[in-house]
């Protein structure tokens, strides 16, 4: 039987590849610190969640990594979950019936798999692939899969929401790159643009996973009630904006280019993935709570204003190649740089929130 058809355009906004200074692998600690942290979540959530009586009679356990990049942290969040699920089986004393276990690792066409696939854990114990193409669409057969797991790759859009950057549209974002501190039609935009991406999502995930099969997420959002404009998210983008603006300013880029750039990416609250979750109707979720603060001082000796530029660098260059063009891409992150450099204090930055949820696909009536 034909594999179904991608039924979700999604446009690609790799994380920049290879293993150069600015490179996502090699400016990814703060995303590394999140996996730490949601790592006894995991156990935990195998622990009391997995049921192997519905996966005892397979010889194979197979988990998707969605978002993988380049690594390397798609390694330790794959080896904490293959280490739970051992916990598991061996908690039920079934060590003769431990499974194999296949890791499929995804991302858009144009991710570096290269760079991933040559940093493979030399000792890994597991069977390794990669799967190419947008998690907004099916990838997988029907119930092939027994674990899913996304860390930051959720708040990618599949796209801009069109009536942003549509000068007719009451939506239209001039001047601004993000919605947190847009007009209302903004907001509204963006809102509607993730509610539907969240059930491609879904629907996708349900045909996927096998009944009882558990998918973990690790997303970057805002806590029930809290504005968008008081997010980390929106002082971060408040932040490239001022420095496109700037470059409007001296001649570097045009008012117009600055008019049609907008950041695909939306940052839910618990009660947003609840919705979605509700909505949809194939999973419950079994758990989800905040994950503690990652601190600065945790990610390196390097000045934080390094830090916070390489990360960002190592996330937007390809958004900010993609439509100002590769000429101003130094002076647009020493320009951030600079920025950074003179804020009073890092304390608003580093109160990014996040949260690990837990999703149980149920069993189809």
């Amino acid at each position: 039987m034909a594999a179904e058809q991608t039924s979700k355009p999604s446009k690609a906004y790799p994380m920049k590849g290879g293993d150069s200074v600015d490179s996502y692998s090699n400016n990814s600690s703060y995303q590394r610190g999140v996996i730490d942290a949601a790592k006894e979540l995991i156990i935990e959530s195998a622990a009391k969640k997995l049921d192997t009586t519905n996966f005892v009679s397979s010889t194979t356990f197979r988990i998707a990594d969605l978002g993988c990049s380049t690594g390397p942290n798609t390694f330790f969040a794959v080896q904490n979950i293959i280490e739970a699920v051992r916990l598991k089986y061996e908690c039920q004393e079934l060590h003769s019936q431990l499974p194999e276990f296949q890791v499929f690792f995804n991302d858009h066409v144009s991710n570096d798999f290269n760079t991933l696939f040559a940093s493979l854990p030399p000792d890994r114990r597991y069977y390794a692939a990669a799967v190419a193409g947008s998690f907004y669409s099916r990838l997988f057969p029907n119930a092939s899969l027994h674990f899913v797991h996304a860390s930051y790759a959720i708040h990618w859009l599949s796209e801009v929401p069109k009536p942003v950057v549509d000068k007719t549209s009451p939506a239209w974002n001039k001047g601004r790159i993000y919605y947190s501190n847009s007009k209302d039609e903004v907001v509204k935009a963006y809102e509607t643009q993730f509610a539907e991406d969240m059930e491609c999502f879904l629907q996708a995930r349900a045909k996927e996973l096998v009944t009882g099969g558990l998918i973990a997420l690790v997303f970057s959002g805002r806590r029930n009630g809290t504005l968008h404009s008081q997010t980390t998210q929106s002082m971060t983008s408040s932040l490239l904006e001022s420095c496109l603006l700037d470059m409007v300013r001296t001649g570097k880029i045009k008012e117009e280019e600055v008019d049609s750039f907008n950041l695909p990416a939306y940052h839910m609250s618990p009660e947003e993935l609840e919705a979605a979750v509700d909505g949809n109707g194939c999973f419950s979720i079994e758990r989800m709570e905040e994950l503690p603060l990652i601190a600065m001082g945790e990610l390196g000796s390097l000045p934080k204003a390094q830090i916070m530029t390489s990360s960002l660098r190592a996330t937007t260059e390809g958004l900010i190649k993609a439509h100002f063009g590769e000429a101003i891409l130094n002076d647009f992150f020493n320009s951030v740089r600079k920025k950074l450099d003179e804020q009073v204090s890092f304390t608003e930055f580093e109160s990014q929130t996040n949260f690990f949820a837990l999703l149980k696909h149920k069993a189809t009536d």
